[in-house]
C-alpha cells in the first residue's frame, strides 16, 4: 500500500476543491466530485517508442518503491498515486515526504554528496532553487520523456526538469472583513488607501528571503514594472509569511484581511472548507503561474520506476489526476469543472496577456540582493 510520510505542514483534510471560476467567484460551497479516472492499465499510449517495454519491465525488478522528496502536500499527491498505481499495480510503496521549497534540495544535495540518498524524484516549485540544483553536475538523470512533444513548449523548464502542474497566485482574502472584492494588485490598493490606518499589519505577503516568494514576486515585478507604485502604498501595510498554509490559516482567523501571491493549490481546499469566509481571486493585472518542477535524481535507487512516473504526470491520465489533486493542469484535453483546475481556465479568466509564467532561471546574487532591499524597504525590514 502507498505510504504517506507526516507532512511538515498541514492546510486541512484531503477535500476536493472548488472549481476554478467558483473560487474566482469566492463561493464557498464544496464542488461536485468529479468523475472516475478512466486508466489504461498496463497500457502505454500508441505515440511511446517499441523500446520503452524495457523500462516497464526494468520497473517491474525494482522492487514496487518510489520516493519523492517535494514540497507538495499529501492531498494534491492523493489521486495521482492511486492513478499511478492503477496503472502499474506493483507500485506497492510510494513515500512521499513535504519538505521546504528550498529543503527538498539541501536535503538531497546532502546525501548525494555522500552517496546515500534514498529520493528517486525531486519536485518543488523553488525556481532559483531548481535553476541552482540543474546547473550542477551529477544531480538529475537525463531523461527525455516520450510525453514532451504532447506538451506546450514551456512544459520542459531545464535540461531533464518537466512541469507537473502549473499553479497560479492568487488573491486570498477574508469576506466579512474586506467589504470589496479585490481584482488584482491595482484593485487591492485602491481599496486600502480608502483607509490605510485600518488596515496596517493585515496583509500579508510571502517572505521574498525564501525561494518561492522571491520568484513569485520578482516574476510579476518582472512583467509588470509599473506595479511598483501599488506595491509602494500596500507593502507598508503588509507582513511577510514563509509559506501560503501559514497565509490561509490566519486570513481565515482574521488576523489578516487580505493576502496577495498566496498559492491557488493549497487555497482551494480551504476555500472549499470555509462556508464562504475565505475566497480567492485571479489578478487582472497579472497572474503568476508557477511551474512545479519535477526530475530524476542522478543516482535514484529506482529509475526505471521514477521514469514511468514522470511520463504518467505528463500523460492525459496524469494530468487529470494532478488536477483532481487540487494542483493545476495544463496539458490540452483535461476537463475543468467539478473540482478540476487547468491552465486553459485560467487563460480563460484573466486573458492570455496576464498569465505571467514564471521562468526557472538562475537570477544573478546582486540581482537577488538589490530586489530584496527594494522590497524589504516598505515592509520595514
Amino acid at each position: 500500500m502507498t505510504t504517506f510520510h507526516p507532512t511538515f505542514r498541514a492546510i486541512g483534510a484531503a477535500v476536493l476543491a472548488l472549481g476554478l471560476l467558483t473560487a474566482c467567484g469566492g463561493g464557498g460551497e464544496a464542488a461536485k466530485a468529479p468523475p472516475a479516472n478512466p486508466i489504461a492499465a498496463g497500457q502505454v499510449p500508441s505515440y511511446y517508442p517499441s523500446a520503452y517495454s524495457q523500462t516497464v519491465e526494468a520497473a517491474k525488478k525494482e522492487g514496487g518503491t518510489l520516493t519523492i522528496y517535494s514540497n507538495t502536500d499529501q492531498e494534491n499527491w492523493a489521486p495521482i498515486f492511486r492513478d499511478f498505481q492503477k496503472k502499474y499495480p506493483w507500485v506497492t510503496k510510494i513515500a512521499a515526504n513535504n519538505l521546504d521549497s528550498d529543503e527538498v534540495f539541501q536535503r538531497l544535495l546532502s546525501e548525494q554528496a555522500t552517496g546515500n540518498s534514498p529520493a528517486d524524484l525531486a519536485v518543488s516549485n523553488a525556481a532559483q532553487a531548481w535553476a541552482d540544483f540543474a546547473a550542477r553536475p551529477g544531480t538529475l538523470l537525463e531523461y527525455a520523456s516520450p510525453e514532451k512533444g504532447k506538451l506546450p513548449d514551456f512544459a520542459e523548464l531545464l535540461p531533464n526538469v518537466y512541469a507537473m502542474s502549473m499553479d497560479p497566485l492568487s488573491i486570498a482574502y477574508n469576506t466579512s472583513l474586506l467589504p470589496e472584492k479585490p481584482t488584482g494588485l491595482k484593485s487591492l490598493a485602491a481599496i486600502l488607501a480608502k483607509d490605510p490606518a485600518q488596515y496596517k499589519n493585515k496583509i500579508t505577503t510571502r517572505d521574498v528571503s525564501g525561494a518561492f516568494g522571491f520568484t513569485v514576486s520578482h516574476a510579476f515585478t518582472e512583467a509588470r514594472p509599473d506595479s511598483w507604485t501599488s506595491l509602494q502604498s500596500i507593502l507598508p501595510l503588509a507582513r511577510p509569511e514563509t509559506s501560503s498554509g501559514t497565509q490561509l490559516e490566519k486570513i481565515t482567523s482574521g488576523e489578516y484581511v487580505a493576502g496577495f501571491f498566496v498559492s491557488a493549490a493549497p487555497a482551494y481546499p480551504v476555500v472549499a472548507k470555509s462556508g464562504g469566509l475565505l475566497a480567492i481571486s485571479f489578478l487582472d493585472d497579472g497572474t503568476v503561474a508557477l511551474p512545479r518542477g519535477i526530475g530524476i535524481a542522478a543516482k535514484a535507487p529506482h529509475p526505471a520506476t521514477a521514469k514511468l512516473f514522470v511520463d504518467f504526470v505528463l500523460s492525459q491520465e496524469g494530468q487529470r489526476a494532478v488536477a483532481e489533486g487540487g494542483l493545476t493542469s495544463y496539458r490540452d484535453g483535461v476537463p475543468a469543472g467539478d473540482g478540476l483546475h487547468t491552465y486553459q481556465e485560467l487563460v480563460k479568466s484573466v486573458g492570455e496577456a496576464n498569465v505571467i509564467v514564471a521562468k526557472y532561471a538562475k537570477v544573478p546574487d546582486a540581482q537577488v540582493k538589490s530586489f530584496t532591499a527594494k522590497w524589504n524597504g516598505p515592509l520595514g525590514r
